[in-house]
């Protein structure tokens, strides 16, 4: 059905910067979606755009939201990818959250949020714990604003607690995170290919 899948990249790095581990699992999961016959057209670094704070769909001039919600919409699957900081998701995840709390008062007639209809997993690195409480982080609000959540929706890697060693250090991909990357594409274009041709009733 020609599904399209766009990358979030919530790092803190700026755009040009550090290599980031972020970008390391979003390209593991670029190839279990290619396998799927889903396209990952782009991965956007969000830190690298002015995205205002806010819970609107548009903070004024210079606001680099609107352009990232268009592109965002035009896809049927959102890869929301971040780091782990303090146990958490990264204040650049929660920054995009709290902007897709516009799409509550964005309904169509039927009640529709603008999401609706539309995929969203997740990517999730770090040598701290906190992947599971980043995943629940994620997924209940983008839930909240329309997001379809599939079974096994997570990939995530977390390093030695108190460690150095990052994803992007590591030699190869971890048998698991392959495995379960699979599993999470399978499922996403599973379920986005049977919302995009049985839409929500509203």
């Amino acid at each position: 059905m020609g599904l399209k899948a766009l990358a979030l990249n919530c790092t803190l790095k700026p755009e040009g910067g550090e290599a980031s581990s972020t970008d390391a699992m979003i390209a593991v999961l670029k190839k279990a979606f290619a396998a799927q016959d889903v396209e990952l057209t782009e991965t956007v670094r969000v830190s690298a755009l002015d995205i205002r704070p806010g819970v609107t769909s548009d903070e004024g001039d210079g606001d680099q939201w609107p352009g990232l919600r268009a592109k965002i919409l035009a896809h049927d699957i959102l890869l929301f990818g971040g780091p782990i900081w303090l146990g958490q998701i990264s204040s650049i995840a929660k920054r995009v959250l709290e902007r897709m709390d516009a799409f509550l008062g964005e309904t169509d007639d039927q009640g529709r949020m603008p999401s609706y209809g539309k995929v969203a997993v997740a990517a999730i690195v770090g040598n701290e714990d906190g992947a599971h409480c980043s995943s629940a982080q994620l997924f209940q609000a983008l839930n909240d604003v329309g997001w379809t959540i599939p079974a096994v929706a997570a990939c995530y890697w977390v390093g030695e607690a108190m460690g150095s060693t990052d994803f992007k250090d590591l030699k190869r991909t971890p048998e698991m995170v392959d495995k379960t990357a699979k599993m999470v594409a399978a499922n996403a274009a599973h379920l986005a290919a049977l919302l995009k041709a049985n839409p929500y009733p509203g």
